[in-house]
């Protein structure tokens, strides 16, 4: 970290959240030190110039913050392997976006001195700059050891949200929620069109937009604020 408080960030993960949150990161002054590869080198330059892509043991050689945004599934084996390889450094901030872990995944990486984080931004990720902006709107679920959890609601502020603690014991069922929300919106909007399709009308989607943005919208009101007109 140099005097004005700037990481060297590094970022293991190069689907749709990865590149996105270090571009958010490299936004608010931190220096990007190095991305895994993916399956889409272009898309991720695009928003993420000048980045090298790097094997994972030398992004976290080279970075004092670790953004892990590795599929669910692997995130433990990847913490661990890691580990047994020694590649966790003392002091280093290591940060998981995952919304059903909170930092017990990331024991392995703590037993070397690494400070665990989890920030799991509530935003359905594209992947390109777009979320930039819905980052600004959004709120992130935040889990940290107490001394810390000043650092990870920081992160989550430069981010653009607004963050909002989420205990160990309660990742589970924050998760629940965050699933049954978009899982269960795609699967109405996709029997809805799908219905709609089958009478006839060409663009489904198009026509069902305006009706579902603003049933979606005054049902977040309701719940906001019960008394909402």
């Amino acid at each position: 970290m140099d005097r004005d408080g700037r990481l060297g960030v590094g970022i293991i993960g190069a689907g749709h959240v990865g590149p996105v949150i270090g571009a958010a990161l490299a936004g608010a002054g931190h220096a990007i030190t190095g991305i895994t590869s993916g399956s889409d080198d272009d898309r991720v330059a695009g928003v993420l110039p000048g980045v090298p892509v790097l094997e994972a043991p030398e992004v976290l050689r080279r970075s004092e913050l670790v953004i892990l945004a590795v599929p669910h599934d692997q995130l433990a084996g990847f913490v661990r392997g890691m580990a047994e390889l020694g590649a966790w450094q003392a002091g280093q901030l290591v940060l998981h976006t995952d919304p059903a872990f909170g930092i017990d995944v990331l024991e392995p990486a703590q037993r070397a001195g690494a400070i665990p984080l989890a920030v799991h931004p509530a935003i359905s990720f594209t992947g390109t700059s777009i979320d930039l902006r819905q980052l600004q709107a959004s709120f992130a679920a935040v889990t940290a050891p107490g001394p810390v959890l000043p650092i990870a609601q920081a992160l989550a502020v430069e981010l653009g949200c607004e963050p909002i603690v989420i205990s160990e014991e309660d990742r589970a069922s924050y998760a629940e929620a965050i699933a049954t929300a978009s899982e269960f919106s795609r699967a109405i909007i996709g029997q809805s069109t799908s219905l709609l399709r089958g009478i006839g009308v060409e663009n489904p989607g198009g026509y069902l937009s305006a009706l579902v943005q603003s049933t979606v919208e005054r049902a977040l009101r309701e719940v906001s604020d019960p008394l909402a007109p």
